[in-house]
């Protein structure tokens, strides 16, 4: 066709046949090839005319090719269309607003309104823009002004409820929404599938999803849309098995399942925690054929990371680099959510090595806060916490000057408490306070008071919680979670108190947190009479984390028996948490027999890790039964398990140091242990007596002292009393539970030394003063 247009003369009439092939080029996906033949056609002297344009205006927009739109815009001006034309003016809009300029769009309205040159498609155009740019208050208010010009010949059509309807949805706003559904109804338009699509999207996106439910069921005609406005809907407001439902149905009625679909499905099981359902979908779904979008792989990512599955997770990895990452076309956005999905994915399954690759593949100038924060975050939740402090400490360098948000500080928070990291846990809350970071301060308030009582500071926590305004649930549950590690119990229940008297919800966690308060500070009687009448008086029904909580409560109580009759008659079956609280009891109180039934119970519960094994190690240790001993460390070595060595660190004015028992690393090595064995010489004198039973060791019982000494919580607070200046608490944590006779020994020490002591272990905190430690034997 072209060939025979080169050969003939330009004229009006055959100009037909070139909009004709522009637009062939244009309803194939060929936008490009469209301008190629406005170019050709423009060079062989041949002139557009009205119904040219609106198709090259359309071709640039599609490919936001601003500098080319604007060029054919002037060319329009010249041969006296653009804004003297209705279909010029209109196709021109809509250009500059897929182009984003989003001024010219609408300085090009005003002048075909002040010419009287619009129509219904010129206001839906300009609406349209306003949406693009999120300017949503903005195009209602044009809608307004549309539907109440006093022009007969200007009337709201389907196109304009289609185009109106996101805005509602984005401003969430229900009454804006109800009005238009209204006009819809008064106007008959209702019945048009596209509007009955975006009222039911539009309901569904407000989280009205029985209203959207409602007019679904009345649509005469559906299509894919209409189903998945009401699966993705369902999904986004947590009804998973109502959206899981309606994918069951589509199915069952033949409909025609896209990638939106697949992926609303895929989101509700990544968010329940069912990884591999999530992955099962998407399993069929690359085996029906469909093509994944950015949104499928985060939510398939997301699920990878649910259940731990690297090797799921890596194949979709190659998925998203043979489908959509570095593919010429594919929005830079996208592109960079679905990196940070891999990232995040890589970090949660402890594999940072490639987590990190893929940060550090991604050009600095390119790395987004999220990105930072994706990392941070992984490392802060999974991996090592110094390097999550590391790498913040480098984002906000002068080189990067990035500023964190909300996430980057609570995830920078959740380090600081894993390490104990008071000093820079402060120097975060400083900064947090001088940014103001506005409504996201609640959610940085719960971290705060958490990372103060990891850290050893919990009347810094109360401080945090008196000064929130308002507080949330999970405010009032940190708090009384922080004092029941710091072994205040009286402050938890009075906490409990006021909550329950303020009106405040209290659920499942909120009881967990009660009863191990209880249980860590020796109220028997309490604890039980809260998890008798937890049904009765608050309506939530015992779970099994309860009843660990009740099986360590009594265990500690050395009340066995009645342990043991507890967890006979359990309404569900005994996860590996109870029988573990049952064993610590076991170990408390020297009962060898029922130690070995428990951990025959976590055995069938194929509960195999180097704590079941030490815990019984230690229980025969104590009961000088070596044979069991040796059994027990042989069958660890058999199955590859080995026993974690514990690990003390500690804050001095020098830095941290961290030591293992034996430890001669450091460069202060003679003077800690000389002053060491100064500590232990005094304590003697005192009364101090070695508890031998703690060295799970077959030696005589000199040897076993001297193997006591050495002990990582005794080095680290040897190092702190040398490094930290008289008066000022010293904070110790341990990633193991501290030893029986080191915490004897700490007691000791405490009355000779100008220091209260705070030692954070694998359970709980004990803050040792003039002799007394604040757990009180509990522990």
């Amino acid at each position: 066709a072209i060939s025979f247009l080169r050969r003939i003369v330009p004229c009006r009439y055959y100009v037909y046949y070139w909009n004709k092939i522009i637009r062939r080029c244009l309803f194939s996906g060929e936008q490009r090839k469209a301008l190629l033949v406005f170019d050709e056609m423009r060079r062989l002297g041949w002139v557009p005319d009205e119904y040219t344009y609106p198709f090259v205006f359309k071709a640039c927009g599609d490919l936001s090719l601003l500098t080319t739109g604007v060029s054919v815009h002037a060319l329009a001006l010249v041969f006296g269309y653009a804004a003297s034309n209705v279909f010029v003016g209109n196709a021109a809009i809509a250009m500059y607003g897929r182009c984003g300029e989003y001024s010219r769009a609408h300085q090009l309205f005003d002048e075909m309104l002040m010419l009287g040159v619009f129509d219904t498609v010129s206001w839906n155009s300009i609406i349209s823009v306003y949406v693009q740019i999120g300017e949503c208050k903005r195009a209602f208010q044009m809608f307004q002004e549309m539907v109440s010009y006093r022009d007969a010949d200007l009337q709201a059509d389907a196109v304009s409820l289609v185009n109106i309807l996101p805005a509602c949805a984005s401003l969430r706003s229900k009454r804006s929404g109800k009005e238009i559904h209204g006009f819809a109804m008064r106007r008959g338009l209702v019945e048009d599938m596209f509007v009955g699509n975006a009222i039911v999207d539009m309901y569904s996106k407000c989280g009205f999803l029985n209203e959207a439910q409602h007019v679904f069921d009345r649509m005469e005609v559906k299509d894919v849309v209409s189903w998945n406005a009401l699966v993705t809907g369902y999904a986004q407001f947590g009804r998973f098995d109502d959206a899981l439902g309606f994918f069951r149905s589509m199915k069952e009625n033949n409909i025609a399942l896209n990638v939106v679909t697949w992926s609303a499905v895929i989101s509700s099981y990544a968010q329940r925690g069912l990884g591999n359902e999530a992955l099962d979908v998407f399993r069929d779904m690359i085996a029906s054929g469909s093509r994944p979008n950015s949104v499928t792989l985060i939510s398939v990512l997301s699920g990878c990371a649910a259940v731990g599955a690297l090797a799921q997770g890596k194949e979709t990895h190659c998925c998203a680099f043979k489908q959509f990452l570095n593919l010429i076309g594919n929005d830079p956005g996208d592109e960079m959510m679905v990196i940070n999905g891999l990232i995040d994915m890589y970090a949660k399954c402890k594999n940072f090595r490639v987590a990190r690759a893929v940060f550090d593949s991604i050009q600095t100038k390119h790395r987004s806060v999220v990105t930072w924060t994706v990392m941070i975050g992984g490392y802060a939740q999974h991996g090592d916490s110094s390097d999550a402090l590391m790498l913040l400490s480098e984002m906000v360098s002068d080189k990067r000057r990035l500023m964190p948000n909300g996430f980057t500080i609570s995830c920078a928070l959740v380090a600081c408490a894993r390490l104990g990291a008071l000093r820079l846990g402060k120097e975060i809350h400083g900064y947090a306070l001088r940014r103001r970071y506005g409504e996201a301060m609640q959610f940085i308030s719960n971290c705060l008071i958490d990372m103060y009582t990891k850290s050893g500071d919990v009347d810094g926590a109360r401080a945090v919680f008196d000064g929130m305004k308002p507080k949330n649930v999970v405010s009032w549950t940190s708090m009384m979670t922080g004092y029941g590690l710091h072994g205040r119990a009286d402050e938890v229940l009075q906490l409990f108190n006021l909550m329950t008297a303020a009106g405040l919800p209290v659920d499942g966690v909120t009881f967990v947190v009660v009863l191990y308060a209880c249980s860590h500070s020796g109220m028997v009687d309490r604890g039980l009479d809260y998890f008798n009448n937890m049904e009765k008086d608050f309506g939530v029904v015992p779970e099994v984390e309860h009843y660990a909580c009740m099986a360590d409560l009594l265990g500690r109580a050395g009340r066995l028996d009645d342990a043991v009759d507890l967890i006979r008659d359990m309404p569900m079956e005994p996860n590996a948490v109870v029988w573990v609280a049952l064993l610590s009891g076991c170990r408390l109180h020297g009962n060898v027999e029922l130690a070995e039934h428990a951990a025959r119970k976590l055995l069938e519960l194929n509960f195999e890790n180097d704590g079941l094994y030490t815990l019984l190690s230690n229980i025969y240790a104590r009961a000088r039964r070596w044979k069991d001993v040796a059994r027990i460390r042989a069958s660890m070595k058999h199955s590859g398990i080995r026993k974690r060595p514990g690990c003390s660190w500690v804050q001095g004015k020098k830095g941290t140091a961290a030591f293992y028992a034996g430890d001669r690393s450091h460069p202060m090595s003679k003077q800690i242990y000389d002053r060491l064995e100064e500590l232990m010489r005094d304590i003697r004198i005192m009364g101090y007596v070695p508890e031998t039973e703690f060295a799970l060791h077959d030696v005589d019982e000199e040897e076993k002292g001297d193997l006591l000494a050495e002990h990582s919580e005794k080095l680290a607070l040897a190092y702190g009393i040398l490094t930290t200046a008289q008066g000022v608490p010293i904070r110790i944590t341990k990633n193991l539970r501290v030893c029986g006779d080191c915490h004897t020994a700490m007691g000791y020490i405490s009355r000779i030394v100008e220091h209260q002591v705070i030692v954070r272990d694998a359970s709980r905190f004990h803050h040792f003063k003039d002799g007394e430690c604040s757990c009180k034997g509990y522990w």
